[in-house]
């Protein structure tokens, strides 16, 4: 326990404080641009997942179960060779970032699903009657009600998609994770192994546990008011 303490080991991280502030950097953007992906494609699947088309919720059934049933890591490794094999490499950031995307937008999928299926069957009912088209019904009356649904396990996967960034270290990223070990092992800067790992988790929380505590936040005053809403119907 005395080496986080080490005065030295301190002394160096701070003469590296931009390293480490450009891997942060680089953690955060990739996260952004993975949750936008990750959005979109949750979105996509989701309403796929709840179509009146059998193909549609099958290739949606697909999607998600495949990549909630591979381990990220593995997901990440094969997209990257397999495209540096076959001449097409495009960065280890953008692979990340697909990869990221693709592999939260299958949870995502599920969030929406979920919110989805939640509204009670009468919204569709009067939809349909009133000649709404499928996407109509989804955009005007369905998805709007969703919000408050699917707010709080959308930032938990934030939170989850941000964490999981230290992925792309296995194929020697720039990101916090990859910054902190190239500093640990670094000729010039090796060693304060324990300050360099402990700041890397203080970083990761500053920017996670906030966000967890406004899902949790979220989570609860919604459960509140629909328990409000069910005491107020009953009187």
């Amino acid at each position: 326990m005395s080496a986080l303490f080490d005065a030295y080991g301190w002394y160096k991280i701070w003469n590296y404080r931009s390293g480490f502030l450009r891997g942060l950097g680089t953690t955060l953007l990739t996260a952004l641009f993975a949750i936008l992906m990750a959005l979109v494609a949750g979105m996509i699947f989701g309403l796929m997942a709840v179509s009146r088309k059998k193909i549609l919720r099958a290739i949606s059934r697909v999607y998600v179960e495949f990549f909630q049933n591979t381990p990220i890591l593995l997901q990440v490794c094969f997209l990257y060779y397999a495209l540096a094999f076959s001449g097409n490499s495009i960065g280890i950031i953008p692979t990340g970032i697909i990869a990221l995307g693709l592999y939260h937008g299958a949870y995502v999928s599920e969030v929406f699903r979920g919110g989805i299926e939640a509204i009670p069957k009468g919204q569709f009912e009067a939809a349909q009657s009133q000649g709404f088209s499928y996407m109509d019904e989804m955009r005007i009356i369905i998805l709007p009600q969703t919000v408050k649904i699917i707010l709080p396990p959308l930032v938990n996967q934030i939170v989850n998609l941000t964490k999981n960034t230290a992925a792309l270290y296995i194929i020697g990223g720039s990101d916090l994770i990859s910054v902190t070990y190239s500093f640990v092992t670094g000729e010039k800067t090796g060693g304060a192994y324990v300050p360099a790992y402990f700041l890397c988790g203080v970083l990761f929380f500053a920017f996670c546990f906030p966000l967890s505590r406004l899902a949790s936040t979220w989570e609860a005053r919604l459960k509140k008011k629909e328990q409000t809403t069910v005491i107020t119907r009953g009187a």
